[in-house]
């Protein structure tokens, strides 16, 4: 063991040895960062020969000997992007439970570092679409961690006929329940979303949506809340990427023009467009729901009775919905004062102002 290094495992609650334990071995592709807190818990991490079990943990990847399982871990390792077009009946995680055997979307990537490689965020086990998989923990926290905006871009095909009203539910966010531990905790609202109708028939609707936070099932969750549940989701867009031209169950590696984008949309360098939705593909008979619906819906719920409230410098009733014109609201005795403060003007520009003669 080299000399210096301590193998007392109380040292590593020292903060200034350098990086969090888990954020490590995330970054180098172990597992996902709360993987990687487990793991550390299981006993399974030892650094320079000393398990370390409790957490927070301070290591130096530069000098420390990190291992788990016996396996030492390679902190520079060659960060992979997996783009994968997930199918529907497959479990977005590393590995299922032995009993249940399901495909897992790792089962779907032939990449000679797949068994390093773990999901950004997750799908639902019958939604379809966009997942990347990477070994680079630090950019995976980023792609889905709420604070840092990046948005999902969703195509979703609903039960029944999606009102102008419900959609502008959607857009100003709603109250789900929050659970912990399998119990009902609270409620808390969701943040705004980005929503345009495509297409509407008489039985179903078809719709795209842009959020900039994933809680667990929530697309399901805030469509059936409104009436509307989900008949086929595909995630379509991550940030400024999105898939085009994959088949259905098949991956392929980012290309470095993708891993700059998906980097300056986390750090908010570069132009700002790259952290925008990706560019949208109208489907076809797409129909958008335009902003002025949008608020003429939010006027709607407002003001249902079709309320009058008289006018201040009238007082007789004007419809709350109706433009109120150019005049609306003026001093009747506003147009005739400032027609004399003009006089005023120009009789003393003759006088004595800056137009007088010498």
């Amino acid at each position: 063991m080299p000399r210096g290094i301590p193998t007392d495992p109380s040292s590593y609650r020292d903060q200034r040895r350098g990086r969090r334990l888990q954020r490590v071995l995330a970054d180098a592709g172990v597992a996902a960062r709360r993987a990687c807190e487990r793991l550390v818990e299981d006993g399974r991490v030892k650094i320079n020969g000393r398990i370390v079990t409790d957490l927070p943990a301070w290591v130096d990847p530069e000098t420390d000997d990190i291992r788990v399982d016996g396996k030492r871990v390679e902190t520079k390792a060659r960060h992979i992007y997996v783009l994968l077009n997930k199918p529907k009946r497959t479990i977005t995680t590393t590995s299922d439970e032995p009993d249940l055997d399901r495909r897992t979307v790792v089962d779907l990537v032939d990449h000679p570092a797949a068994s390093r490689l773990f999901p950004v965020g997750r799908l639902d086990f019958d939604t379809v679409g966009m997942l990347l998989l990477t070994n680079d923990g630090w950019l995976a926290n980023r792609l889905t961690h709420p604070r840092f905006g990046v948005v999902k871009t969703y195509h979703a095909v609903v039960r029944g006929n999606l009102s102008d009203d419900d959609v502008a539910r959607l857009a100003d966010g709603i109250y789900l329940a929050e659970r912990k531990a399998g119990q009902t905790v609270g409620a808390s609202r969701t943040a705004r979303v980005g929503i345009r109708v495509h297409r509407r028939d008489r039985d179903r609707t078809t719709l795209e949506l842009t959020l900039k936070e994933g809680r667990n099932r929530q697309v399901r969750r805030m469509l059936a809340a409104v009436g509307c549940p989900v008949k086929k989701l595909e995630r379509v867009a991550m940030g400024p990427v999105r898939m085009k031209g994959l088949p259905r169950g098949a991956w392929r590696e980012l290309d470095r023009r993708e891993i700059d984008q998906l980097r300056r949309a986390v750090t908010g360098r570069g132009p700002t467009e790259l952290n925008r939705p990706a560019a949208r593909a109208p489907l076809p008979g797409s129909n958008a729901l335009s902003d002025k619906v949008i608020r003429r819906a939010a006027r709607s719920r407002a003001n249902p009775a079709g309320f009058r409230r008289p006018n201040p410098a009238t007082g007789a009733d004007t419809d709350s919905g109706a433009d109120p014109g150019p005049d609306h609201g003026r001093d009747p005795g506003h147009d005739a004062r400032r027609d004399d403060d003009r006089s005023a003007g120009r009789s003393s520009g003759r006088n004595g102002g800056r137009g007088a003669p010498r």
